[in-house]
């Protein structure tokens, strides 16, 4: 791009950007935007008394122009993924290689300890809201109402940081590494209007408010399912160990008294119903892993 093709502002520079970034990931787009942002005002400040077209001009060489920095990005997000990315295991033809697989897979432990996580984040997260709404509605007749509710929101878009994190590291879904962008040249009123007007915000606190019941779901279903496969797998070394004075019960039912033959099929049962779990935990992290990238992370749009 030569000089004359150059943006003359800031923002135009930034939708230049994410207009040659369309069709990539939208968290991957927020922190270039955010980080090209972040480099032009710096640079501006440092050479105070130059337009912000002189400023883009003289950085095009070293920075880059949108084009060049869309390129540069889209270039290190492979060459991230290709070094973050856990080993792939064996791709398994038969299905029960596929079945038994799930335990090589890393992805899996990741989603079933979001899986026992999410109860403690879930109850966080939905105190922090409606302790949030209330107190800012409650208030608002007052004059601290207002600023509270600003910090309010301001918040919830920290918090969404931290969710995106939790999520990227535990389930693998790809989510914003920088704060939402902002254009700083707005006035205060603006970027509070903005923030009420911003869809993002109001998402982020539907997806904290059902991370309490999806927490709850998902705690129960994990710690239920480990429970009755690791009791069902040792099963048999009780009965070894203790003999007749271990008691094993399947609804009312004693099968060390009755049928203690059946307990190498429960044990057989118990890893069936333990690697089900696993490729359970995994599905769930995928879709939740959707679910947050849809609530949490805005769509650019150009």
């Amino acid at each position: 791009m030569n000089a004359q093709n150059l943006p003359t502002t800031i923002p135009e520079y930034l939708e230049q950007l994410r207009a040659a970034l369309r069709g990539a990931d939208p968290a991957m787009i927020q922190d270039a935007v955010y980080d090209a942002e972040e480099y032009l005002r710096s640079e501006l400040a440092e050479q105070s008394g130059k337009s912000e077209a002189e400023v883009i001009a003289s950085v095009a060489g070293s920075y880059g122009a949108p084009e060049e920095v869309a390129e540069i990005y889209r270039d290190t997000e492979v060459t991230v993924n290709r070094a973050l990315r856990a080993p792939v295991p064996q791709k398994r033809k038969s299905a029960i290689g596929k079945f038994f697989g799930v335990i090589a897979d890393p992805h899996t432990y990741g989603a079933l300890f979001y899986m026992l996580l999410s109860l403690a984040t879930g109850i966080v997260y939905f105190t922090f809201v409606v302790t949030g709404v209330s107190l800012s509605a409650g208030l608002m007749i007052l004059i601290i109402g207002i600023p509270l509710l600003v910090l309010f929101l301001g918040l919830i878009r920290v918090l969404s940081l931290v969710e995106g994190r939790i999520v990227e590291v535990l389930l693998g879904e790809r989510m914003p590494r920088r704060p939402l962008y902002t254009q700083r040249g707005k006035g205060w009123l603006e970027r509070i209007k903005e923030m009420f007007t911003d869809g993002r915000t109001w998402t982020a606190m539907l997806y904290f408010l059902l991370m309490l019941p999806l927490g709850t779901a998902y705690f129960t279903v994990a710690v239920t399912l480990l429970s009755v496969s690791l009791g069902f797998i040792a099963a048999p070394l009780g009965y070894f160990f203790a003999g007749e004075h271990y008691a094993f019960t399947i609804d009312n039912y004693n099968v060390i008294a009755n049928a203690p033959w059946l307990l190498p099929l429960i044990c057989v049962a118990g890893v069936l119903l333990l690697f089900a779990t696993l490729h359970l935990a995994r599905g769930i992290g995928k879709l939740h892993g959707l679910l947050a990238k849809h609530l949490l992370v805005r769509n650019p749009v150009v």
